[in-house]
C-alpha cells in the first residue's frame, strides 16, 4: 500500500508541473502562428468572402377560407364583408397578397394615399407597389436586418447591410484607424458593412463539355494522318512556333507544308481530343492545387485557371476567360470536381490570397450542400511568415511550376488572335501534359497512364491514338444526346 500512494503521489506531483509549465508558456512564450497578423486588420476585410445570408421565405400554406373557418371555431361566427357607406373604388380583381381575400374583403386605409387594408389578415399593401410580391428576402446573419441592393455587375448583385447598430460592422469599426475617422471619406477605404454577391447566372447550369465547333474534316487531300501527327510533335511537344514547325517538316523530312496548314491541323485536332480531356475520369486525391495566370489575346489580357491533383499531377480543370471573376473560377472547379459524389475525407484545396476562390466554394456549398463544403487553404505571400504558408507552400510551388511549364509553350505563339485558339491550344497542351509529357515523379512517365496510348512505339503514333480515343469520346456524347 505504501508503494501504491507513493507513485499516486509522483503522478499528482508531475500532473502539477505539466500545469505550471503549460501555464508559464502561454503566459511568457508566443505559440505558433497560425495567420498573418495583417489578415485581421480592416484593409484586408475587402478580400475575404462574408459567409451566406439568412433567407426568408414570403409565403403562406392558409388562404382566407381557413381564416374564415378558423374565425368560426374559436367566436362562433366568421369575417364579414365590408360594410360601404359609397360605391367602391377598388378594382374587382384586386385580391390580398398575403391570404388572396377577394374585393368584398379590401378597403381603403388611409383614403385617397392608395394604402388598402384587408379584414381577414390584417395586411396592410399597395396595390401597384406590392412588397409581398418578392418570393424571398435577404436578411444579415448577424443582424437579422434586410439587405439592401446597391450595386449590379455583370454576373452578380451587391447587397450589403446598412444597418449602423449591426454587430458585423461594430467590430469591424473598432479595428479602424483613428486618423481615417476623422477624414471626410477615411471609413471607404475599408469593408466594414456585410456584403453579399447574388449571382445573376447559374454557373452550375452551364454545359461545361459541349462538343467543339468549327471542326474540319479529317480526309486528307494532299498529306496524311502521320504528317499531321508529325505537326503535333513538334508544335505541342517541342513548343515550336507555326513556322518553325513547318521549317522542320521541310528541312528534316522534306515535307513542304505552309504554317497556315500547321494551324489548321492542330486546330482539328483540338476538336477531338478536347471532349476526351475533359471527361476522362482522373483519379483524384484529398489535395487540389489551382492559380490562374496571364495570355494576351489581341495583346488585351486574359486569363487561365489551372487546378492540378497533388498527388499525380494531372491537371483535373482548366479555363480561358476574358475576366478574372468568380464565374471561370466555378466552371474550372466544375471539370477538376466532375465523376466525384462527394468530396474525400480531409480535402484541401490550396490557392493564393485571391477572394475569387473562397467565393466559388462558398457557391459549391449552397449548390450542392455539405457533401461539397471545403476551405479554401491560402497561401499568402512569398515567404513563409506564418504557419500556412510554411505548411502548403509545397503545394502553392507545384502550381507556379506549372504556370511556368505552360508559359513555355505558349511564349512561342505571342499571344492569341481570338480566345478560341486559345481554348484549342489550351486543350492540346493539357492532352499532352496528361497523357503524354514524361514526369520524373512518375520515373518518367506521363502523370495519366492509358493503356491504349502505351501501345504506341513513337509519338506521332500516340497522336493519332489520342485523336482515335476523342473520336470515340464524341461519338459516345453525340448518341447520349440523341
Amino acid at each position: 500500500m505504501n508503494i501504491i500512494q507513493h507513485l499516486l503521489s509522483i503522478i499528482q506531483s508531475l500532473y502539477q508541473q505539466n500545469c505550471w509549465l503549460l501555464a508559464f508558456l502561454c503566459r511568457h512564450i508566443p505559440l505558433k502562428q497560425w495567420a498573418f497578423d495583417d489578415s485581421h486588420s480592416p484593409k484586408y476585410q475587402k478580400f475575404k468572402v462574408d459567409q451566406l445570408p439568412k433567407i426568408v421565405y414570403h409565403h403562406q400554406d392558409w388562404d382566407w377560407n381557413d381564416l374564415n373557418n378558423y374565425y368560426i371555431w374559436k367566436y362562433g361566427k366568421p369575417v364579414k364583408p365590408v360594410q360601404r357607406r359609397s360605391e367602391s373604388n377598388i378594382p374587382e380583381e384586386c385580391t390580398c397578397p398575403t391570404c388572396k381575400a377577394p374585393q368584398p374583403y379590401l378597403y381603403r386605409n388611409n383614403g385617397k394615399a392608395g394604402q388598402l387594408l384587408c379584414k381577414v389578415c390584417q395586411t396592410r399593401f399597395s396595390p401597384d407597389e406590392n412588397r409581398f410580391s418578392k418570393a424571398l428576402s435577404l436578411k444579415c446573419p448577424y443582424c437579422s436586418h434586410t439587405l439592401t441592393r446597391k450595386k449590379d455587375r455583370k454576373h452578380f448583385l451587391i447587397h450589403k447591410c446598412v444597418n449602423p447598430k449591426c454587430s458585423y460592422y461594430l467590430h469591424n469599426l473598432k479595428k479602424v484607424d483613428a486618423d481615417d475617422l476623422n477624414d471626410d471619406y477615411g471609413k471607404n477605404k475599408y469593408k466594414l458593412h456585410y456584403i453579399y454577391r447574388e449571382f445573376t447566372i447559374n454557373f452550375f447550369q452551364m454545359d461545361t463539355s459541349t462538343l467543339p465547333k468549327n471542326a474540319s474534316s479529317l480526309k486528307f487531300s494532299k498529306n496524311n494522318a502521320y504528317i499531321m501527327s508529325l505537326c503535333l510533335s513538334y508544335r505541342v511537344n517541342l513548343g515550336l512556333s507555326l513556322r518553325k514547325t513547318a521549317q522542320a517538316l521541310k528541312d528534316i523530312h522534306g515535307i513542304s507544308i505552309s504554317h497556315q496548314m500547321v494551324a489548321n491541323y492542330c486546330k482539328t485536332a483540338a476538336v477531338c481530343i478536347k471532349p476526351f480531356v475533359d471527361t476522362y475520369p482522373y483519379e483524384k486525391g484529398s489535395a487540389f492545387a489551382a492559380d490562374e495566370t496571364y495570355i494576351k489575346v489581341r495583346g488585351v489580357k486574359g486569363y487561365i485557371w489551372l487546378i492540378i491533383d497533388a498527388a499525380t499531377r494531372a491537371i483535373l480543370g482548366y479555363q480561358v476567360s476574358d475576366n478574372r471573376g468568380v464565374g471561370p473560377c466555378i466552371l474550372a472547379m466544375r471539370m477538376a470536381f466532375q465523376h466525384l459524389k462527394e468530396l474525400p475525407n480531409n480535402f484541401r484545396f490550396i490557392a493564393d490570397g485571391y477572394s475569387a476562390y473562397p467565393l466559388a466554394a462558398q457557391q459549391f456549398f449552397r449548390q450542392f450542400g455539405s457533401k461539397f463544403a471545403f476551405d479554401i487553404t491560402q497561401v499568402i505571400g512569398l515567404t513563409n511568415d506564418d504557419a500556412v504558408s510554411t505548411e502548403f507552400r509545397p503545394y502553392k510551388q507545384m502550381i507556379e511550376r506549372l504556370n511556368r511549364t505552360y508559359k513555355a509553350s505558349y511564349r512561342p505563339t505571342n499571344g492569341f488572335d481570338n480566345y478560341d485558339g486559345a481554348n484549342y491550344d489550351l486543350a492540346l497542351w493539357v492532352a499532352y501534359y496528361n497523357f503524354l509529357r514524361p514526369h520524373k515523379l512518375h520515373k518518367f512517365q506521363p502523370p495519366v497512364r492509358n493503356d491504349i496510348l502505351a501501345k504506341a512505339e513513337n509519338m506521332p503514333g500516340k497522336w493519332q491514338l489520342l485523336i482515335f480515343l476523342g473520336q470515340q469520346t464524341i461519338k459516345k456524347m453525340q448518341e447520349s444526346a440523341s
